[in-house]
């Protein structure tokens, strides 16, 4: 699905400079049954133009997660996402037009946190490559949606079709739910 974003046509305009803003809540259910849950909120200031898009193509084409890091580090500020009390900036937003709404695709340049790493058997080593955040939605045209998907710390590739593939480092999924635009 992110492969659309990705080669998606150029990103509408935000409305009169109006920041896109969206809320929802991360939801966590470990194997062990456990169950975690964070407020989210996205706001989206400027949507990635076609050349940033196509730069960080390329970069995550010829160099993997740590060019695509880089690249999109290069980028302006497209806007802001917080997790309980922590924000981290968005730099790369875009959006494409489904049936009855959009699938959003967010990036930030560095992770938001790595959901694993205070287990028992985690080792700093582990971290290593996962060095972006993930943010994959679909919302109506109202700006709402059941549910999307949230990597806090990810490696991304193309498979050998084109597709994005994101690995997250927790081994168990984050799901935004509930989201709603304000």
């Amino acid at each position: 699905v992110a492969a659309f974003a990705l080669a998606a046509a150029a990103s509408p305009v935000l409305a009169q400079g109006k920041p896109e803003v969206y809320s929802a809540t991360a939801s966590l259910k470990t194997a062990a049954g456990a169950s975690l849950t964070a407020p989210v909120t996205i706001s989206i200031k400027r949507w990635t133009t076609d050349a940033e898009r196509e730069t960080a193509r390329a970069a995550l084409k010829s160099g993997g997660t740590a060019a695509f890091q880089k690249a999109i580090a290069a980028m302006p500020e497209a806007g802001v996402l917080e997790m309980g009390k922590v924000k981290t900036p968005i730099h790369f937003a875009r959006t494409l037009p489904v049936s009855g709404g959009k699938l959003v695709t967010l990036a930030t340049a560095q992770p938001v946190m790595y959901v694993r790493a205070a287990m028992p058997d985690a080792k700093p080593a582990d971290k290593a490559g996962y060095d972006v955040a993930v943010v994959i939605m679909q919302v109506d045209a109202a700006g709402k949606g059941d549910a999307g998907d949230f990597s806090p710390a990810a490696k991304v590739k193309f498979d050998e079709t084109g597709a994005l593939l994101v690995e997250d480092y927790a081994a168990e999924a984050v799901r935004l739910m509930g989201i709603t635009r304000k």
